[in-house]
Formats: C-alpha cells, sequence, structure tokens
C-alpha cells in the first residue's frame, strides 16, 4: 500500500521551482522579481490542472495531469457532472450514464469509467487506493483467464477433443463488460464502507443504550444525542446510495445508456461497414470522391448496394436490440446484487434507529413514574401540612386575651390535645381514601 501510494503521489510540478529559483536569483542580482512574466495567465493555466489516476483495461495505472476542459472533451461530458467529482463540494450519492462514460460519485470513490479506462481523482484517502488495487487485482485476474482460456481452447483444438469444450470453449456467462466491472468495484467499496460504518455504530450503540435505561445521566444523554445525530446522517447516506440503484433498476434506458463497450462496439462496426461499403464502390471503377451520377452507375448496382444496405441496418438493429436486452439483464443482475446488500445496512440502521426509540419511550416511562411519584409525595406533604395547621388555629384560638372558665380545669389542654390529635388524624386519612378513591395515588 506505501508503495501504491508513492506510485500515486502527484509529480512535483517543474514549474514551481523554475520559478523560485527565477525569483531567488532575480532578487539576488537586485532585479524585480517576474519582471516580464504574466502571472496571472500563469495561474489561470495552473488552477484547471488536476492529478487523476489512469486505469486501463489490462490493470495498468498511472497518474496524469489533465485540466477541466481536456476532460469534458476527452470524456464527452458536460461541465456540471465534472462539478459532481470536485472534492471542495459535497454532493449525494450519483450514478450517471452519459453517451461515453459513466460519471460514478459513490462516498468517497468519485471516478469517470468509459469503455477503455477509469479516471480517478488523485487523492491520498485509503478507500481510493484500496479501490485502485481491487480494480487492478480484478482486471489482471481476468486477463490471466482470458489467457489460459485461449491456450486450453487451442489446445484442445489441435488434439481434435471435443471433450474441454463445455469448459474452455465459450466466455463465462458471469462475464461483465470494462465498465460493469468498475462500476461492481465502486459499488462494492461504497456498500462495505458503509455497512462497516453502521457495524461501527451498532456496536458503540446497544452498550450505551443498555446502560442508560439503568442509568440515567446527563452524561449518557449526551452521549445518546451524538449517537443519534450520526445515526441520522448515516441513515440518509445509505438510503441516498439506495435510492439511486433503485431508481437505475427501474429505468432501462439509463442501464442500456450504461453499456459503453456495446456502444463503442456497433461504432466502430458501422464504421468498418461504412468503409468497406466505399471499398465495393471504389471497385466498381466509381470515384470515391467525386459525386456518382445516378444516370452512369448501373441500375443493378445501385439496387444491390440498397439491398445490402437495408439488410446490414435491420441485421444491427436486431442485434444491438438483443445486446441491449442481454446488458440491462446484466446489469440488472449486478445492481440487484448491491442493491440487496445497502438495503440490509439500511435494514440495520432502521432497526438501531427503532432501538433507540424504544430506549426514549423506555426513560419517558421512567421519568413519567418518578414525576408522579413526586406529584404524589407533593399531595401526602400538603395534607400533613394542612393538617399542623389546625394545631396552630386551635393555638391561635386559646391564646387570645380573654378569660374563660376552662382555663382554671386542670386537664382542660390534654382534652384540648387528644380531640385536635383525633381530628387531623380524621382528616389526613380522609384524604388519603379519597385519592386512593380517585385513583391519584397507587393502592
Amino acid at each position: 500500500m506505501a508503495d501504491l501510494k508513492e506510485r500515486l503521489l502527484p509529480p512535483k510540478p517543474h514549474s514551481a521551482i523554475n520559478l523560485r529559483d527565477t525569483a531567488y536569483r532575480s532578487s539576488a542580482s537586485g532585479r524585480q522579481p517576474f519582471q516580464g512574466m504574466d502571472v496571472l495567465g500563469l495561474k489561470k493555466r495552473g488552477q484547471g490542472l488536476r492529478s487523476w489516476i489512469r486505469v486501463d483495461t489490462s490493470g495498468n495505472s498511472q497518474v496524469i495531469e489533465v485540466d477541466k476542459f481536456t476532460m469534458m472533451r476527452r470524456c464527452d461530458l458536460p461541465a456540471r457532472d465534472l462539478r459532481l467529482l470536485d472534492p471542495l463540494f459535497v454532493y449525494p450519492s450519483t450514478i450517471l450514464g452519459r453517451e461515453k462514460a459513466i460519471v460514478v460519485n459513490l462516498e468517497q470513490i468519485r471516478c469517470i469509467i468509459t469503455a477503455d479506462e477509469v479516471l480517478l481523482l488523485n487523492s491520498l484517502d485509503s478507500s481510493v487506493l484500496h479501490y485502485v488495487v481491487e480494480l487492478q487485482r480484478r482486471l489482471t485476474t481476468n486477463v490471466v483467464g482470458e489467457v489460459w482460456q485461449s491456450d486450453a481452447t487451442g489446445l484442445n483444438r489441435r488434439r481434435g477433443s471435443r471433450n474441454l469444450d463445455d469448459v474452455f470453449g465459450s466466455p463465462s456467462p458471469d462475464y461483465l463488460p470494462f465498465e460493469f466491472r468498475a462500476l461492481e468495484v465502486a459499488l462494492e467499496a461504497a456498500c462495505t464502507f458503509l455497512d462497516s460504518q453502521a457495524a461501527e455504530l451498532e456496536i458503540e450503540a446497544y452498550p450505551l443504550l443498555d446502560e442508560l435505561t439503568s442509568k440515567i445521566s446527563t452524561l449518557n444523554l449526551e452521549r445518546a444525542r451524538r449517537l443519534k445525530s450520526r445515526l441520522v446522517a448515516l441513515t440518509r447516506r445509505v438510503q441516498k446510495v439506495r435510492d439511486e440503484i433503485e431508481q437505475l433498476m427501474d429505468d432501462d434506458g439509463d442501464m442500456a445508456e450504461m453499456y459503453l463497450t456495446e456502444k463503442k462496439r456497433r461504432m466502430e462496426t458501422s464504421l468498418y461497414g461504412d468503409q468497406s461499403l466505399l471499398g465495393y464502390r471504389s471497385t466498381d471503377g466509381a470515384s470515391v470522391s467525386a459525386p456518382v451520377s445516378p444516370v452512369s452507375s448501373p441500375p443493378e448496382a445501385r439496387r444491390l448496394e440498397k439491398s445490402l444496405s437495408i439488410a446490414r441496418s435491420r441485421h444491427e438493429s436486431m442485434r444491438s436490440s438483443e445486446s441491449a436486452t442481454e446488458s440491462i439483464e446484466e446489469l440488472e443482475m449486478l445492481l440487484e446484487a448491491y442493491f440487496v446488500v445497502i438495503d440490509s445496512t439500511l435494514n440495520k440502521l432502521t432497526s438501531l434507529k427503532e432501538y433507540i426509540d424504544d430506549t426514549e419511550d423506555f426513560i419517558n416511562i421512567q421519568l413519567d413514574n418518578v414525576r408522579n411519584q413526586l406529584i404524589q409525595f407533593e399531595l401526602l406533604l400538603t395534607t400533613a401540612t394542612f393538617v399542623v395547621a389546625i394545631f396552630g388555629v386551635v393555638a391561635g384560638i386559646f391564646g387570645m386575651n380573654f378569660s374563660i372558665p376552662l382555663f382554671d380545669d386542670t386537664g382542660a389542654f390534654k382534652w384540648v390535645l387528644i380531640i385536635t390529635g383525633v381530628t387531623g388524624v380524621v382528616i389526613f386519612s380522609s384524604f388519603v381514601w379519597f385519592f386512593k378513591h380517585r385513583r391519584l395515588m397507587p393502592l
């Protein structure tokens, strides 16, 4: 991985070294630095260059520096599609099928896939390096398998045996074009990355939620709040990838548009057909560059040419429709496999969110229970305060400045305390019975 990182690092531009040396020599000689040099034009020319990692169909990788407009002409892409790959902006996951390229923006994997190469923005991110390594491994393995298959087929033909035809005679039904293999590695990297983050979140979430149910504290509540924020953000990213794959699966036109190898082959076949037709005209004695007069050319040749053109167009249309149907099935099976994976990740996050919601409901029930206990204690305390206030009322009545015969009785004070206490107990018991009868207190 370290060797790959050093190999994929963007080379140090020589222009910066030359400018630094020139500025130093100019300042040392007493002249004005950058005199006679178009610095603004140099900045404008340098700002568009970006480092890209190019991987071809054989698995060879190299670092190239291409500006934006060259990349647009090279891949036949509009500027808004390249803006999706800009690392300075954050865009949701997107898979776009264009005429000559597939634009992929899946988490850290931002690349352009064509029929002959994959172009990634050069980055030191581990996901990008893993993507390059995995793509090279699969492409190299496929090339070795094809060589082995061709050698075995040639040996079988030389021996005249037909026992190995079923094994080596035809390509595997699971064979995918180059763009689909690159897209598969990108989908696998994105799904694996999101699934690993979901697994890490689960490992962290469940012990925290179990601890929160047993001990409600400010620290645990703050940790649960941060956990839920991370869960919502990750769920949104997973949901976007899932929706993008589902949208592609629902649109046959978009899937057919992504079959770049077949479109390139049809274009080359049409070009070769036109060249062969021009060669046929030249063999008849007519000039290719000069227009052919319909009067001078024989009617049989024109009729034959017209019938050949109609037959070739019908054959090409039938073959393209059949290949398009097969390519749609291949791509649909590929997308369906990773749709199941990303849907499983989304189900994990949904289950975790439901567990968090259940924990919140349980905590709310506990808090409501504690609140009800406090309210009951407040009712009892209020009733006890009312009972104690009765003694204050009696003391205030007997403390008035007037004389009654009861003051002369020695046992009057004892009877006043007994009667007041019994009255308070009766009132307190009545309140408690009323609260229980109204279900305001537990039985």
